[in-house]
């Protein structure tokens, strides 16, 4: 285990030195198109020569990539050029916005998938199955902003039972949060529904499936005990994947309902060329999705012993 970890760690270093690289060569290759998206597009030669000197800009560029990477590793993220303050003020609460909006999701999605997918895989091809499947698919083939859109319209414009932003002014507010988990839960859980499903009705076709089935063992511990845990494996890779959606592939939910989270800072930092913003926000979600693989791999020793790796 220690093996294994210390290797994962390697390939998470590795894999953030490429990226940092890639966002470095990117959006800090050409100086002056650096200072001008930070001065704004009315800055003279001078102005910007000048703040590109100031700022350590006319270094080589090993150099520059060097420093640039070493305040990342601080968390000096540089200045918003947006809110004219520093990255990490902005960064970090969104952040925990966002990381609240998914646990919410999280706790809703995938209990309600894992039960339906199970069930639906212990009688494959019944009317239960076939039930859960409709549900599962019609529910995911409908976009987030579209089920976000017709739920406002349900419970905001015609009962009026609920808020229609989530932007938490007052502070935080439960009632703001249940359309934005809503949305997001209608979209997800089918996919998950669908994987723990097909896995499931696989594992039930089993040979030591079918043999405790015959001993006469309870159905209830032939699912518990034996059938389940092995169901979980490709289920509990969609799951992980779910975490990096959450992050930063929510952004049109969090921008319909007013909701000040990682995503709709995203796009505020890429309609308004906040450079610095931009960066900080890739790097996080490259650690965040690299940093939820690794926890992936080491669920899947956990919930099969058979698989180690080398």
């Amino acid at each position: 285990m220690v093996i294994f970890l210390a290797k994962r760690m390697g390939y998470l270093v590795f894999t953030m030195l490429v990226v940092s690289i890639l966002v470095f060569l990117v959006l800090e290759l050409d100086p002056g198109n650096v200072a001008q998206k930070v001065l704004g597009p009315y800055s003279n030669e001078e102005q910007r020569q000048l703040w590109m000197e100031a700022n350590g800009y006319l270094d080589p560029l090993p150099v520059r990539y060097a420093r640039w990477l070493g305040d990342f590793m601080v968390g000096d993220f540089g200045m918003s050029t947006r809110f004219k303050v520093p990255v990490s003020e902005i960064l970090l609460p969104r952040l925990g916005n966002t990381a609240l909006l998914g646990l919410g999701v999280l706790l809703v999605m995938v209990p309600l998938a894992l039960l339906l997918g199970v069930l639906s895989g212990m009688k494959e091809g019944s009317v239960q199955d076939r039930t859960i499947s409709v549900f599962s698919i019609a529910t995911t083939s409908v976009p987030e902003f579209a089920s976000g859109v017709f739920l406002v319209g349900i419970f905001v414009l015609w009962l009026k039972w609920l808020p229609g932003v989530s932007n938490m002014v007052g502070g935080f507010d439960i009632a703001q949060m249940v359309l934005p988990v809503a949305a997001l839960v209608m979209y997800g859980f089918g996919y998950i529904t669908r994987m723990t499903r097909a896995s499931m009705a696989e594992v039930m076709q089993t040979h030591y499936i079918r043999t405790a089935v015959l001993k006469g063992v309870p159905q209830r511990q032939v699912i518990l005990k034996h059938a389940l845990r092995n169901a979980l494996i490709a289920p509990f890779t969609v799951i992980m994947l779910q975490i990096n959606w959450l992050l930063s592939g929510v952004i049109v939910i969090e921008y319909l309902f007013a909701y000040k989270g990682f995503g709709s800072l995203l796009l505020e930092a890429a309609l308004n060329k906040d450079i610095f913003v931009i960066e900080a926000c890739t790097m996080v979600a490259v650690l965040v999705a690299v940093g939820t693989q690794t926890l992936a791999d080491i669920g899947y020793m956990y919930l099969n012993p058979r698989i180690r790796f080398s």
